[in-house]
């Protein structure tokens, strides 16, 4: 996915506001690279348009600890977006992401993250249960 079809893509979402899905998707990639390591940051950006690799820089290997409501607050400050908006345009943006990085990319970077954001991203690939055939 190029850089203009993934901002199209997260504007196409219910609930993000017309003309905010490239400050969104912004805020949200650069809060997120915030809480996952600095290697799993490296793995997302060779995911992404190249745009949009620079915003999941690391300049250390520790994530930093914060949950839910401290993710929102961040994307909500670099956004310049209500609470809300925040909280529904990074589900838009963690969507289009889902889409876009291959399987393993996306699980490897969820499974980094505390299960409470689990309503933004579903399960990491590490923590789905197998299908059971027949069932």
């Amino acid at each position: 996915m190029n850089y203009s079809e993934f901002i199209q893509s997260v504007a196409a979402r219910p609930k993000v506001p017309p003309g905010q899905a490239e400050p969104i998707t912004r805020a949200t990639l650069e809060t997120l690279a915030e809480r996952i390591t600095g290697g799993q940051a490296r793995d997302l950006a060779s995911q992404l348009p190249e745009e949009l690799r620079g915003l999941v820089h690391r300049p250390t290997e520790e994530p930093e600890r914060f949950g839910l409501a401290e993710f929102f607050e961040r994307v909500q400050s670099r956004a310049g977006v209500d609470r809300q908006v925040a909280a529904d345009a990074a589900r838009a943006v963690l969507d289009t992401l889902r889409e876009s990085a291959s399987a393993k990319e996306y699980g490897d970077f969820v499974d980094q993250l505390p299960q409470e954001f689990w309503q933004l991203t579903g399960p990491g690939s590490g923590r789905l249960e197998p299908r059971r055939v027949g069932t």
